[in-house]
């Protein structure tokens, strides 16, 4: 079941699209603290964003760049401001498809299904899971039990380094080696200081015992 998270401060339109993709088998979440809003549709995890561009606090564009710096979750602008620059920004920005109000609800709907019916297959790819944790490497967060983190760079690195050689030990070195991919210095104290903040966030959302030390030899999940 599809999560979709609704950007909009028009309380009528927000309810009215909260209800018709309710209808539709949809699971809807929305905020009006739209100076967090970006913190919130990143812990959130949904499938989808719909964005309208007229909103208080930022407008639509800076939330749009903001969310594309930290995921790949898909996002529709949807907005009355129907001329072709208004679109050409949206894009520019990162978001997958612009849908000008008052819009054809059907039409919406189709939007969104294909949209998601494209990405559903890359999140399978993008996806590791192990032990009931659930590491989707695009949206750089890890889950358990429906709760969420949203992890740093290096800390996905590392996680997705143990997880994709689960039941394996990896030594220090081999880590260190994959981090410099991201052409970050990383020396051992680096990596000591990220695998203790892996874990901690590992640890809020109820991930216990999961990153194992084996003392002179690595790390193992």
């Amino acid at each position: 079941m599809s999560k979709i998270f609704i950007i909009e401060d028009d309380d009528i339109i927000r309810t009215e699209l909260n209800n018709l993709l309710s209808k539709y088998g949809y699971v809807c979440e929305s905020s009006t603290d739209f100076e967090r809003v970006i913190d919130n549709v990143i812990s959130a995890a949904a499938d989808l964003v719909l964005l309208d561009i007229n909103l208080p606090m930022f407008d639509g564009y800076y939330i749009c760049r903001e969310i594309r710096q930290r995921s790949n979750v898909p996002i529709i602008i949807v907005t009355s401001r129907a001329n072709e620059l208004d679109e050409l920004m949206s894009m520019n920005l990162g978001a997958d498809d612009f849908i000008t109000k008052p819009y054809n609800t059907q039409i919406l709907l189709a939007h969104i299904s294909a949209i998601l019916k494209r990405t559903v297959n890359n999140e399978t790819i993008n996806t590791i899971s192990h032990k009931g944790v659930i590491l989707h490497t695009t949206k750089s967060i890890v889950e358990y039990n429906g709760q969420t983190a949203e992890l740093t760079k290096n800390e996905l690195r590392i996680l997705s380094t143990l997880m994709n050689n689960k039941g394996n030990i990896i030594s220090r070195d081999d880590i260190m080696n994959d981090l410099w991919q991201s052409d970050e210095f990383i020396d051992d104290n680096t990596l000591t200081v990220n695998i203790n903040r892996l874990r901690k966030k590992l640890e809020s959302i109820d991930i216990f015992d999961f990153l194992v030390t084996r003392r002179g030899q690595g790390y193992v999940v």
